[in-house]
C-alpha cells in the first residue's frame, strides 16, 4: 500500500509544509555524508536522549526541536516525509502558516516528551518527525474523518489505485504504534525494540487531536 493524494485540495500554497519536507530531506542528506564517528556525535548533540534529559533538562530543552529533524535511515525519511505531504498540507490549509508551523513544533515536543516519559534512563538517541508528524494525523484524522486517499496497491506482478479510507490508513498507523507500544512497555529502560519510539507516535497523535482545534482546525471550511 502507498498512499499518492487526498480527496481535499487546498486553497493556499502550503510553503510550511514543503519547507518542513525540504528541511527534514535537507538534513538527512547531510547526515549521510557523515563518517561514523561524526555522525555520532551529531546525534549525540542534537537527537533527544531520555537519560541525559532527565539529568539536566535545562541543557538539553533545545534536542526536543532538534531531534524532529534527524532520521535513522532512508526509510524512515521516506516513509516520514510521504506521510507528512499526504496529509499535511491540507492541515497546513485549515490552520493558516504560522499556526500550522506552531502546532507541527509543539505535537513534537509533546511526541518526545511522551517517549521520556517511559523511558528516562534510556541512553539510546531517540529521533525522527514521526511524532510530530502524527500529531498532524491526529488533527486530520479529527477534520477529514470521511476522506479517502489514493493509494497504489501492488497484487502480484500488477499495480493499481483505490482510493481507501484515510481513517483507515492513519488507523493503521495508530494501532500498530499503539500495540507496539504496550508490549514495550516491560521491557528494558533502553529506546524500546530496536531504537523505535512507539508512544513518541502515541503521545504526537493523542495530542494532535486534542491540539488542533485550538491551533484553528476549524477556522476555515
Amino acid at each position: 500500500m502507498f498512499p499518492l493524494n487526498d480527496d481535499n485540495p487546498t486553497s493556499i500554497t502550503p510553503w510550511i509544509n514543503w519547507g518542513l519536507i525540504g528541511m527534514n530531506i535537507f538534513i538527512f542528506l547531510y547526515e549521510i555524508t557523515q563518517p561514523e564517528q561524526q555522525l555520532n556525535q551529531f546525534f549525540h548533540m542534537y537527537a533527544l536522549i531520555p537519560q541525559e534529559f532527565s539529568t539536566n533538562p535545562s541543557g538539553e530543552w533545545l534536542t526536543l526541536i532538534t531531534s524532529q529533524f534527524l532520521h535513522g535511515g532512508w526509510l524512515h525519511v521516506g516513509a516520514n516525509m510521504l506521510y507528512l505531504w499526504i496529509f499535511g498540507n491540507n492541515i497546513e490549509d485549515r490552520m493558516g502558516h504560522i499556526p500550522y508551523l506552531l502546532f507541527y513544533i509543539t505535537c513534537g515536543i509533546l511526541a518526545a516528551l511522551s517517549q521520556w516519559f517511559v523511558s528516562m534512563n534510556s541512553i539510546v538517541p531517540s529521533l525522527g518527525a514521526s511524532g510530530a508528524i502524527a500529531g498532524v494525523l491526529g488533527a486530520y484524522i479529527l477534520r477529514f474523518p470521511q476522506a479517502k486517499v489514493l493509494t497504489l496497491v501492488f497484487i502480484v506482478f500488477f499495480a493499481t489505485t483505490i482510493r481507501i479510507p484515510a481513517m483507515y490508513v492513519i488507523g493503521i498507523f495508530f494501532i500498530q504504534n499503539l500495540l507496539s507500544g504496550l508490549a514495550s512497555i516491560n521491557a528494558s529502560t533502553t529506546m524500546m525494540q530496536g531504537g523505535v519510539a512507539y508512544w513518541a507516535h502515541i503521545g504526537g497523535f493523542a495530542f494532535g487531536a486534542i491540539l488542533a482545534p485550538f491551533f484553528g482546525l476549524y477556522r476555515r471550511d
